[in-house]
């Protein structure tokens, strides 16, 4: 199942599936997502709703550096452990919108990830159990002020800005992911990322072990799994497509005062 969060043209919120006419979800890339919106008796075209963040996270737990070749990109050594850092809520933006970055600033990277939504209040999972908390996976764009991370150790002004954690369009269930997704992230359609989650130094059940051992995880919380080589500036105008295979894509324009 695919499961989308959406507004309706009355301002009601309502959480919905994804489906096509065979009943199977789908999302498709950069015109748009194609498909319907089901919500009880009622169905939708994408294009008549707003697409809301599919989930309400308390809390981003981000990995750094779970990539070897971004690790030889950013000139870092490869960690013996999960490097973790956390995006609070104000910094979740949606599918579709123009997300507004901070003025003044030399770098403003993106870089996509697949996001792990929790599906139930958890503390000490262990690796074996992980898949019982996991609810689906979605897209994420964990967008990187370089200007002040560089400058800081806890990344607070590099990560945690407005709308720095672009989310979305939807959660998809894990059967719908292979093991072995591919994570590509496009800008005004030119393709600068491509990797696969096999690619990942730790995997899902090791982060959500290691996370889990230091903090307890809400429903809607993410993970966001970490970026492969490729990272690159942002421009005013420019248009950021972060696709997850199995999950569909997740599209943003870039406004820079």
């Amino acid at each position: 199942m695919k499961r989308v969060r959406f507004r309706d043209s009355a301002g009601n919120v309502r959480g919905g599936r994804w489906t096509v006419e065979d009943g199977e979800p789908v999302v498709t890339a950069a015109a748009g997502p194609y498909g319907r919106i089901a919500f009880g008796d009622e169905s939708y075209s994408p294009e008549e709703v707003e697409v809301l963040p599919p989930c309400e996270p308390t809390k981003i737990v981000c990995v750094g550096l779970n990539y070897a070749d971004h690790a030889e990109e950013t000139g870092k050594d490869i960690p013996d452990r999960p490097m973790l850092f956390l995006k609070p809520p104000n910094t979740v933006a949606s599918h579709n919108s123009t997300v507004t970055l901070l003025p003044d600033k030399e770098r403003i990277d993106f870089e996509a990830e697949l996001g792990v939504v929790i599906g139930e209040q958890c503390k000490n999972v262990t690796a074996k159990g992980a898949e019982d908390v996991i609810a689906g996976y979605t897209c994420v764009n964990d967008l990187s002020n370089r200007d002040d991370q560089r400058q800081e150790q806890n990344w607070v002004r590099g990560k945690a800005f407005d709308n720095a954690c672009p989310i979305g369009p939807l959660v998809a269930t894990p059967e719908h992911v292979p093991e072995d997704a591919t994570i590509e992230s496009r800008v005004n359609g030119e393709t600068r990322q491509s990797s696969s989650r096999d690619n990942f130094i730790f995997s899902i059940p090791e982060l959500i072990e290691e996370i889990t051992s230091y903090m307890t995880l809400e429903p809607g919380d993410v993970i966001s799994t970490g970026t492969p080589s490729g990272v690159g500036p942002l421009e005013n105008g420019d248009r950021v497509e972060i696709e997850v295979e199995g999950v569909g894509t997740l599209s943003h324009t870039v406004r820079i005062p």
